[in-house]
């Protein structure tokens, strides 16, 4: 066993993660990184084929990134965003607000996807009892929903798994009903070998429940990602969805808040998950891709009466109480900057739909293994769902580990990724070439036939 990977065993503590199965396997250790490429410390190269936890987008030791983190090196690397402003910060702020559009105007920087939405959970409660809509506030979120580890963020989720352990320490929030098209209850329809958001009849009953709920309570906000549930599963929603619902959700007088940690910065198709049906929320939430998976940075974008719900004279203590050691940090700042230029640009742009296409073909080579209940993608989001039996979709049970198999026979592949349960997710950076796509599936489609054999439908 390497060095590096007996100190690790003795001494780290992994996230999410079982370390007595963790304790059975030599850990990887990675040591350098060049494009989608990650090399461990035993010499083996890997495809990082979920962009480091969904957050790297233009490749590791990308020359503009680096330099960009250097210049802002060579001036500071951090001073405090509390009484004091900052260069990187600011001309940060500006380009979010302006891409996002109105009516979202302010930004509040913090650390992290979940420090993210703490953020606008506080400042939506506030804003809520200040303005008499309620004078205690609740929240509304998706069945399946996971916004982060913080006690705010993780009152807000509903897997079980993660958040029952805690629910002593969590606030009570609601449940709305998820549109989880492969998997929906109104459905009677054979399963079809093709994305199920396309071939199942829709009624927009789960629309109606979360109406129904809407109805039954005044909320400070609905929380939900838009387009897709990224931890319940890389769960798609059907198309037209988010739009009715943010509706409803304005029709109720709630505000709406998008968690975009995860579909934000072009990983959906667009730059914002909601512009693909028009939605602009009143908490927009940043985080993982913000710096092109450099460095931890979170930013919350709000709107002109929330903040203003905030200004007072000093004696009045209506200042918004709650900050981070590193908001704004500058070098994190700069490495988002860059990460900006390279992601507007034209050819960047044209090269992330290109890989959609090549993506979107070479996956149809999943549909005929048994093993594989659904394919879904958006834009460069893949979840490939495993089932037990595909005709009735019953999955597999959880000490089959069957994720973490097929995972793990990628690895020997030469192919990193992390289950979520019975899916596996697929996220390339985007500077994947063409051939490294069609390594990424192939090397799932070979993974798949080996830990459940060549049966076909």
């Amino acid at each position: 066993m390497h060095k590096l990977a007996r100190l690790d065993r003795q001494y780290v503590w992994h996230p999410f993660t079982q370390m007595r199965d963790w304790d059975r396997r030599e850990p990887i250790v990675l040591v350098r990184g060049k494009g989608a490429v990650l090399e461990d410390a035993n010499g083996n190269k890997y495809l990082d084929g979920n962009a480091s936890i969904w957050t790297n987008l233009h490749g590791h030791n990308h020359p503009r990134l680096n330099r960009a983190i250097e210049r802002q090196l060579s001036k500071v690397a951090h001073t405090s965003a509390l009484g004091l402003a900052n260069e990187p910060a600011s001309l940060l702020a500006e380009k979010l607000v302006k891409a996002a559009g109105r009516p979202l105007r302010k930004v509040f920087y913090s650390d992290d996807g979940s420090t993210a939405l703490e953020v606008a959970l506080k400042m939506a409660y506030e804003f809520a009892r200040r303005t008499g809509r309620a004078r205690s506030p609740r929240f509304l979120s998706l069945d399946g929903a996971y916004h982060g580890d913080t006690i705010g963020a993780t009152s807000l989720g509903h897997i079980d798994l993660f958040h029952k352990t805690y629910g002593g320490l969590l606030f009570k929030t609601d449940k709305a009903m998820s549109p989880t098209c492969y998997r929906c209850p109104f459905n009677r329809a054979k399963p079809e070998r093709a994305d199920a958001r396309t071939t199942r009849k829709c009624n927009w009953e789960c629309v109606g429940k979360v109406e129904a709920q809407l109805r039954r309570r005044k909320y400070a906000a609905m929380v939900l990602e838009p387009r897709v549930q990224g931890a319940a599963g890389m769960v798609m929603h059907p198309e037209g969805w988010l739009k009715r619902v943010a509706k409803s959700v304005r029709e109720s007088g709630a505000l709406l808040i998008a968690d975009e940690v995860m579909t934000g910065f072009g990983r959906a198709g667009e730059l914002f998950a909601g512009r693909k049906e028009k939605v602009t929320p009143d908490f927009l939430c940043l985080a993982k891709g913000l710096t092109g998976g450099y460095l931890p940075m979170g930013a919350t974008l709000t709107t002109q009466p929330v903040f203003e719900a905030f200004l007072g004279e000093y004696e009045e203590f209506k200042t918004f109480f709650h900050g981070h050691s590193y908001t704004g940090n500058q070098l994190g700042a700069a490495a988002a900057l860059a990460s900006w230029e390279l992601l507007n640009q034209p050819k960047a742009k044209k090269r992330r739909k290109e890989m959609e296409k090549v993506l979107g073909r070479e996956l149809n080579s999943l549909w005929p293994l048994a093993a594989v209940g659904d394919v879904r993608r958006e834009g460069l989001v893949v979840g490939v769902e495993l089932v037990a039996d595909w005709k009735s979709r019953r999955a597999f049970p959880l000490k089959s580990q069957a994720g973490i198999r097929v995972c793990e026979a990628m690895t020997r592949r030469g192919v990193l990724t992390r289950p979520i349960g019975n899916v596996v997710p697929l996220l390339p950076p985007y500077c994947s070439t063409d051939a490294q796509l069609r390594r990424m599936v192939r090397a799932l489609r070979e993974s798949i036939v080996e830990v459940f054999g060549r049966e076909k439908v």
